[in-house]
This record gives structure tokens, sequence and C-alpha cells, in this order.
């Protein structure tokens, strides 16, 4: 095992500036050729507390943004109209990627990737989706599907 200090956020090990106990494989294969952390030696254990503390306030902007965003996300109705059948089903479903373009008509520019959907939406009428702004900050919209005329 080796004792390593991240020089970046790694997705389930660890933030800026932590010190992390890790495989030597993964340390010699992935982690120090990445340059995603360095040895955990007393001097670079310092310089990286350093970043970790710049690192933090940034976070904490990047945060405060995203509450605004999603401030003004909260309670945006988005209406999407969709072909149906005569028995009112859908053809096909309503995706992320229809919320987007429904959303991009509205002027509110977000990813696909940002929209959580467990399943595509497959009946009409209303239903809340959240939208995943940064890390833990989430808005909830309300989608509206209509037959299509």
């Amino acid at each position: 095992m080796k004792k390593l200090v991240l020089k970046e956020s790694v997705p389930f090990l660890g933030d800026v500036g932590d010190v992390v106990q890790v495989k030597d494989g993964y340390a010699r294969n992935y982690l120090l050729p990445r340059n995603k952390a360095i040895h955990a030696l007393p001097h670079n254990i310092d310089l990286m507390q350093r970043k970790k503390q710049e690192f933090e306030i940034r976070i904490a902007k990047d945060v405060s943004k995203a509450e605004v965003a999603a401030e003004k996300l909260a309670g945006v109705v988005c209406t999407i109209s969709a072909k149906v059948s005569e028995e009112n089903k859908l053809y096909g479903s309503v995706s992320a990627r229809d919320i987007v373009d429904g959303l991009a008509a509205m002027n509110i520019e977000i990813e696909k990737k940002m929209v959580i959907l467990e399943e595509p939406i497959k009946t009409l009428g209303t239903c809340t989706v959240p939208i995943r702004i940064y890390r833990d900050v989430t808005a909830e919209i309300t989608v509206e599907v209509l037959a299509q005329e």
C-alpha cells in the first residue's frame, strides 16, 4: 500500500490535498503517471494543504453560483408535445435529450448529463424531474407532456 497526496479530485477516492492510501499498482499505473497524486512526504503534504485551501475557496464560489442557478430553475415548467395513439399512449418516450431541447427553447441552457431521469417518461401528464447543477446542488423542474396536435 502506498500513501499519496492527491493533486486533483479523483472520484470515489478523495479531493485535492487528501492523504489517501492505495494499492501499489493503482498508484504506479494510474495516479502517479497521470499526475493526479504525489508521494506523501512531509513537504508535499504541506504544499497540498495550501492548495486544498485554495480549492475549497473555489468550490465555495462554485456552490454559491450553482445555488443561484438552482433558484432560477426551481418552478420552471417545460412543456413537451409528443405523438400519441388513439388511446393516448405515447409512440415513443420523452428522454433527457427532449427535456434539454425543451429547456433550450425557453433559453435555459443545460447539459444532458445534468438531467436525472431514472427511466424515460412514457405517459402523458406532468412529472417532476431533478436537474443536478453541481455536486450536491439540484433543482426540480416540472415536465408537462402533451399530445401533439
